[in-house]
């Protein structure tokens, strides 16, 4: 545990050389404390930073900054500084399924690394990583929606103030929770809270596994059929283990949502007035894209729960799909029993993926940062929604709203795995189509990965080409929706 009554803020200073697209250059990091302090002077908080700066910049206003974050309520930048930010990644198996979770671990330069072209400074909030809640009764001040994007946003003012980053462009990459977090804290900046005023803007924002929503908090508070909004990642997680992809994966999800908009929409509304030939045919093509079985349809009232799917749509092999990324599966814990009593902690992926992702942190890039003899634990991922204060003024849609209009030219680019049951990208789409934001400058694309989307070398590399591009000032290719 950590004691506040011993803190001692912490920095730590690193060097290195990395080639990044045929160029050598060498770069500086700095690890730190950012404290907060109240009114009083006494210090209540940390954020913890990790900031990397590439050294032959002569002009620092036209070099863009990037602050990147994963979300929870609690999760630390763990995985976006390790999975495809850093200097230094961790090496991707070509079959993701085919991993244990044991060393031996991997770390590597990461060839895909947008420090050529943007500083990059990965963020820890209060208590997570090395950030800290030094005064325990506190935590109200950080532990909620639109406290913890306040945190955040004052924390990237004292950073853009501490380096002289004024005129420089700024970009936030938020994933998962991390979305909320940049929606809100964008919003706020431009809005303004019931305290202050902050007069300050970003230049765009990328969602990696959107969170944003038109309902409260982050879940699917929508006035459709969840089965509806989930149907596309369904129609991918059944591409990706029973067809024989002839069909390209983006054009059967095309097909599937526009079946999903339509017809299956209509056939859940209509319910039992739905004419028995009408239904029959519903039902083929629910069990086309789904992968569905008749019984699991009449048994459901051809309504698909993620829960039931994880293990429907690969019921012969007797295993269950992950609810974070459906390419990986692990056998059934017990065929009778719901997936669902089991819970996130049990989760394919978490036991394949998140093992590694912390090794090659603290045991591979933290030694190059500097980071060394720190004996304060370093919390990966923590409880705090059970503490979090979901209340909020605006939705995340209306903050996101607030932001786009009030600031003419920012962009937004929102980028799903298909196989992510934790935040499907159908909500993504009804989002976007109910949110009223300036959609000549949003961008949505799909890639065939989970929530981490940067799991695999070619989606890692397709991400951040993504990235790049957008941080040139280039809208990534829209997808067409029928």
């Amino acid at each position: 545990m950590f004691k506040g009554d011993v803190f001692s803020p912490a920095v730590f200073e690193g060097k290195g050389e990395i080639e990044l697209r045929g160029e050598r250059f060498s770069y500086h990091t700095v690890s730190e404390d950012n404290v907060i302090y109240d009114g009083d002077g006494k210090a209540i908080a940390s954020i913890f930073s990790f900031s990397y700066f590439r050294d032959d910049v002569a002009d620092l206003s036209k070099r863009p900054v990037i602050f990147g974050f994963n979300g929870g309520p609690g999760t630390s930048s763990c995985m976006v500084h390790t999975g495809f930010l850093g200097t230094k990644r961790l090496a991707y198996k070509d079959d993701v399924d085919d991993m244990t979770g044991l060393p031996p671990y991997e770390v590597i330069d990461n060839p895909e690394c947008l420090l050529d072209i943007a500083d990059i400074v990965l963020v820890d909030p209060v208590s997570t990583g090395y950030g800290v809640l030094i005064d325990e009764t506190k935590g109200e001040k950080f532990f909620g929606v639109e406290e913890d994007a306040e945190a955040f946003l004052n924390f990237v003012q004292r950073w853009i103030q501490k380096y002289g980053r004024w005129l420089s462009p700024k970009y936030l990459i938020g994933e998962s929770y991390g979305c909320t977090r940049a929606s809100v804290a964008a919003g706020i900046a431009a809005r303004g809270s019931a305290e202050r005023s902050y007069d300050f803007a970003f230049d765009g924002i990328v969602f990696i596994g959107n969170t944003v929503t038109t309902g409260k908090y982050f879940n699917r508070e929508v006035p459709t059929e969840p089965a509806v909004l989930g149907f596309p990642t369904y129609a991918a997680i059944n591409w990706y283990h029973n067809t024989d992809h002839s069909i390209p994966l983006d054009e059967w999800v095309s097909k599937a949502k526009a079946f999903a908009d339509t017809e299956y929409l209509q056939g859940l509304y209509r319910g039992s007035s739905l004419p028995e030939k009408e239904r029959k045919a519903l039902k083929r093509k629910l069990m086309h894209f789904a992968g569905v079985s008749d019984g699991y349809l009449e048994e459901r009232n051809l309504i698909i729960d993620d829960a039931s799917f994880r293990h429907e749509v690969i019921r012969k092999s007797g295993r269950a799909v992950s609810r974070l990324d459906a390419r990986m599966t692990r056998p059934l814990y017990d065929p009778f029993t719901d997936e669902i009593e089991y819970g996130l902690a049990t989760d394919a992926s978490r036991g394949k993926y998140n093992p590694y992702f912390l090794s090659a942190l603290l045991g591979g890039i933290f030694p190059i940062l500097g980071i060394k003899d720190f004996d304060r634990p370093y919390m990966s991922s923590c409880a705090l929604y059970k503490k979090w204060n979901k209340e909020a003024e605006l939705t995340t849609g209306q903050h996101l709203y607030n932001a786009m209009w009030r600031t003419p030219g920012m962009r937004a680019f929102f980028a799903n795995g298909y196989y992510d049951m934790a935040t499907e990208i159908g909500v993504a789409y009804y989002m976007l189509d109910h949110a009223h934001l300036p959609m000549d400058r949003v961008s949505i694309k799909g890639y065939p990965s989970g929530h981490m989307i940067y799991i695999g070398n070619q989606n890692i590399k397709d991400l951040t080409d993504d990235i790049r591009s957008f941080l040139q000032g280039r809208q990534p290719a829209k997808e067409e929706k029928e």
